[in-house]
């Protein structure tokens, strides 16, 4: 009988050995993870965590209850090829790969007639790393209440999870949460490269604006008022802070922001048109 807490990480990236490094211990013991890595000079690491190892799929991956694929999105097609013999009726298939759609890999996993059902696809993102990730979930229809609860307790061992109602959603996700940090990361180089301008050192600039990105997100998540109002008791009429909202507003910060996410969704579409063949 399949060990119902196994799991097959099918791709050993970064991606992978975060949730991986969340998993061992709390979901499963990390000698119940089996991971498929190219790369052989990661084995090693693996193996001391207690995980076991192979190149390439095994048939290790039939005892497995859940399978995480984490490949490149343009070896996807290839590596479910060589993995789809050893796929049960009852394994959990998860993906994080970017750019694939899950009726797309549904289809390679079973036929265009058959497709396999048992399949949620997530975007996570990249503060999963240090284990505060956001990550979005969409379910396919075979999916049931407890393979979601299941998919969920694997993302939240970096991080939050936020369910959406269909693949297409996760275009958005992508747009928001999954290219966010890259926005985030853009905001604070900008913050630092104005605080030394205005007079700090570069130290002093990155300390000030990662403490404030902290606090005023830490803020914002604690408190039950809208974020316009939060900001609002910042800006004292005629102050500092009214100055500097006003030079975005006239930068039109608002609208490069959505413009920066509608492109990030329609790469987000055209991508998985492009993997989808």
């Amino acid at each position: 009988m399949k060990n119902e807490l196994s799991i097959a990480f099918i791709g050993g990236g970064n991606m992978a050995a975060a949730l991986a490094s969340g998993l061992a211990g709390k979901v499963c013991p990390a000698k119940s993870i089996h991971v498929i890595d190219i790369n052989k000079d990661s084995h090693a690491a693996w193996q001391a965590r207690g995980m076991t190892t192979a190149v390439a799929p095994d048939e290790a991956l039939a005892r497995c209850r859940v399978w995480v694929f984490a490949v490149k999105p343009q070896n996807m097609k290839d590596v479910v090829a060589s993995a789809r013999q050893w796929l049960q009726d009852d394994t959990l298939v998860v993906s994080v790969a970017a750019g694939i759609r899950a009726d797309t890999l549904a289809g390679w996993l079973g036929s265009p007639d058959a497709p396999f059902k048992r399949l949620v696809r997530c975007m996570p993102n990249t503060p999963a790393l240090v284990g505060a990730g956001v990550t979005g979930l969409a379910a396919l229809d075979g999916v049931s209440e407890a393979d979601r609860a299941l998919a969920a307790s694997l993302l939240e061992s970096v991080g939050q999870v936020v369910w959406v109602a269909d693949d297409a959603a996760l275009d958005g996700v992508t747009a928001l949460s999954g290219s966010g940090p890259a926005y985030v990361f853009l905001f604070l180089e900008a913050l630092v490269a104005g605080g030394v301008k205005v007079g700090l050192t570069e130290a002093q600039a990155k300390q000030l604006a990662l403490g404030t990105l902290a606090g005023a997100t830490k803020l914002a998540a604690e408190s039950s008022d809208p974020l316009s109002v939060l900001r609002e008791r910042v800006t004292s009429k005629g102050g500092t802070t009214a100055a500097a909202l006003a030079a975005f507003g006239e930068a039109g910060f608002a609208g490069i922001v959505e413009d920066a996410m509608a492109a990030a969704a329609r790469r987000s579409r055209e991508l998985a048109e492009e993997f989808g063949q």
